[in-house]
């Protein structure tokens, strides 16, 4: 079908109708221009005169231009019909061949079980004609006809109809839900205020060589010294470069997203993890929250939160809850059942196995999903600048507002440099802790 639009196009389509249209026009116009800069001429406006005269020059200009170009858009129909057909031919080798080893693999399943299905299906074979007649002849028509119909080039509704009452529709049921649940959602945003400004009073207000030393030195210790040695550099660029009170900033609202994440997304995984029936609720909401663009969520956090860092919060939360949920999940689920087993047999009560046997299991599965939710939130906390979160995102947000190139690759490279010290320090802990665990008799 796409070789067969530019031999369509080639054949039957006239390419040069829209400059042509235009040349009409044009030439409509210069016409009257220049029985404007007669007129002008007659009355013995001069000045007035020379500027109409120009601008009938440069449309008469215009003019050959676009004559220029419907010319060569003519001109391009024996090399449209001369692609359409090397396309077309290369289309159907492949499909000849391709249809020969569908065929070959057919035949073969049928000469061992002769219950598959073979031979011709009128009924199938009509309705696969008449749907692809309509495609193939619709699709040809909507790209060669001069001016195709309207209902071909867009759905053909009005935007009256249905979209505007919905809008309404929604807009009253959030205005309402505001109303209704407004004392609800502002507890939530206080308890998240509270652990938030815990956090910016332990990373911006105490002095940073004290937050740099303690970082450095947690860093050494957990992953070793050469993850210490990387972040030491990363954070002398944060300092050096102006970034360092944002960046603490930008990790505070991190750590208090990922925080929540963690404490909501683990048990949600374990639970997950038991119940098949809760896992099927909770798929088709983690998909939206996980497949939505972030931009579109960012409206109800708008709505029922309002903006600032609290909103940006939990614009973050439902960003970055998916992967540690899956990611549980998945890991508890992969656990053999004959370890489970064979732990009950030891008389283990179900809490003891999920403690002591499941989860140790699932440990690689859950904190690779901890790490995924780290990331996912610090890349929500930047577009979060948009609500008013501020941090990093912000110093990103003004340099596309005012294409400030290098604020904006400065301000990038610090997100950059925040998100890999994290993600070194999570994984190098988790692999120290893994090999001395493989080493332990």
């Amino acid at each position: 079908l796409l070789m067969l639009v530019p031999l369509g196009q080639g054949l039957w389509s006239d390419l040069g109708a829209e400059e042509r249209t235009r040349v009409e026009k044009l030439e409509h116009n210069y016409e009257r221009m220049l029985n404007k800069a007669k007129k002008a001429k007659d009355k013995g406006k001069t000045a007035r005169a020379a500027k109409l005269q120009k601008n009938a020059d440069n449309l008469n200009n215009a003019m050959t231009k676009a004559q220029l170009r419907a010319q060569k858009a003519e001109n391009t129909a024996t090399v449209l019909i001369i692609a359409g057909l090397i396309g077309l031919l290369l289309v159907k080798l492949f499909e000849g061949a391709w249809a020969n080893i569908i065929y070959e693999k057919h035949y073969s399943r049928w000469r061992t079980n002769r219950g598959t299905k073979s031979g011709l299906n009128w009924t199938a074979a009509v309705i696969a004609v008449i749907l692809v007649t309509t495609v193939y002849a619709t699709t040809l028509y909507r790209f060669t006809a001069t001016v195709p119909p309207e209902f071909l080039v867009d759905f053909p509704v009005e935007k009256a109809t249905y979209q505007e009452p919905a809008t309404r529709w929604i807009d009253t049921k959030f205005d309402a839900a505001t109303i209704k649940f407004g004392d609800f959602f502002q507890r939530i945003a206080k308890g998240i205020r509270i652990v938030l400004e815990a956090l910016e009073t332990m990373l911006v207000d105490t002095p940073w060589p004290v937050v740099m030393s303690v970082i450095v030195i947690t860093a050494w210790r957990l992953a070793g010294p050469r993850v210490a040695i990387f972040t030491l550099a990363a954070l002398a660029y944060l300092a050096v470069l102006g970034y360092w009170e944002k960046s603490m900033s930008t990790v505070a609202l991190l750590g208090t997203a990922a925080l929540i994440c963690i404490l909501v997304g683990v048990p949600l995984g374990v639970w997950f993890s038991r119940s098949d029936r809760a896992y099927s609720v909770g798929r088709p909401v983690l998909d939206f929250m996980q497949s939505m663009p972030a931009f579109v969520y960012l409206i109800p956090v708008i709505a029922f939160f309002g903006t600032g860092k609290p909103p940006g919060v939990i614009a973050s939360i439902v960003f970055g809850l998916p992967p540690i949920v899956r990611l549980t999940n998945l890991g508890l689920r992969q656990v053999p059942l004959d370890i489970k087993e064979a732990a009950e047999a030891f008389g283990a009560t179900k809490w003891k196995i999920l403690t002591g046997v499941e989860i140790p299991l699932a440990l690689p599965s859950i904190m690779t999903g901890i790490n995924q939710t780290i990331l996912f939130c610090l890349s929500a906390v930047v577009i979060a600048a948009l609500i008013g979160a501020k941090g990093l995102g912000f110093d990103v947000l003004v340099a596309l507002q005012y294409a400030a190139k290098g604020q904006g690759v400065l301000a990038g490279l610090a997100i950059l440099f925040c998100a890999m010290v994290i993600d070194r320090i999570v994984q190098g802990s988790f692999r120290q802790t893994h090999d001395a665990r493989s080493k332990s008799p």
